[in-house]
């Protein structure tokens, strides 16, 4: 990504976080919607009109390259040692997790049995493993970007897959802030490729609605957790079921608010199941 693309996506986000669409930004400086997308997409801007888009998102050119200097230190994924590090003290890993729910540490302290002085000598510990810097009066500085993930089968995501198992998936998904869907399909590979891809796009969107949602005040936003899967699968008991022959490909698709698994037999009908308060999709 160029510096410029980085200012530009930036910019993006804070129009986002204050509500504001193309037609706003149009208004302003006095653009057709479709001309404002142009600009967006392919560059183009003049310093004016980009100080006076900066201007209608509360922020600054100097602000957007700090950020965007912030976000080409950052990481994407913590090696294996400092995973490890953090996984030694349960309430470590609970900082952690805070941090990256932007929560500063009166919200840590209010929420959770932490004083605030157990609460600072956990950020310190954060900040020697470099996961975040803790910066005067306690404000805390991420050290990963906003698309950050846990190490596929590292400890972390190894913890919280056994956690999963008997406390996430033990709800009925039948309230209206809830949704679980189970879709059973016959895919090609690149059709498979293609959900693949669709999944990355849905949690990088959820990353941006998190960050965008980041200065808003703790009791205007809550937790919730989205995990998404997929692999070839099919149950042990239709397993059993099977003729001795080459097994057909197949996919599966699990989300914690989304679940598509593939049906291997052969000439078996697609299925969507939905809980209560899922949609159905097709």
């Amino acid at each position: 990504m160029t510096e410029t693309d980085a200012l530009i996506d930036g910019l993006k986000r804070a129009l986002r976080a204050r509500g504001l669409t193309y037609a706003h930004v149009g208004k302003k400086l006095r653009l057709s919607e479709a001309s404002i997308k142009r600009l967006f997409s392919k560059g183009g801007f003049s310093m004016e009109r980009f100080e006076q888009a900066c201007a209608l998102a509360g922020t600054s050119v100097l602000e957007l390259a700090k950020d965007a200097a912030k976000e080409s230190e950052a990481v994407s994924q913590l090696t294996l040692d400092q995973e490890r590090a953090i996984m030694r003290d349960r309430k470590l890993l609970l900082v952690a997790v805070c941090a990256l729910n932007h929560l500063d540490l009166n919200d840590i302290t209010a929420l959770y049995q932490l004083s605030k002085a157990e609460g600072v000598r956990l950020l310190l510990e954060l900040q020697r493993i470099r996961f975040l810097e803790l910066l005067p009066e306690n404000k805390i500085r991420l050290r990963v970007t906003h698309t950050f993930t846990w190490l596929p089968n590292g400890p972390i995501q190894q913890y919280f897959k056994a956690k999963a198992q008997n406390e996430y998936f033990s709800g009925h998904f039948d309230k209206p802030t809830e949704t679980m869907l189970l879709v059973n399909a016959m895919l090609t590979p690149s059709s498979i490729a293609m959900m693949n891809a669709k999944l990355r796009r849905l949690a990088n969107e959820m990353a941006e609605m998190h960050e965008e949602h980041k200065r808003l005040r703790l009791g205007e936003r809550r937790s919730v957790t989205l995990l998404l899967a997929l692999r070839p699968w099919e149950l042990e008991d239709f397993v059993d079921l099977r003729r001795e022959r080459r097994a057909a490909p197949v996919v599966n698709v699990m989300t914690s608010e989304i679940a598509v698994d593939a049906d291997p037999a052969e000439s078996a009908p697609a299925m969507i199941m939905a809980a209560p308060g899922g949609q159905d999709v097709s």
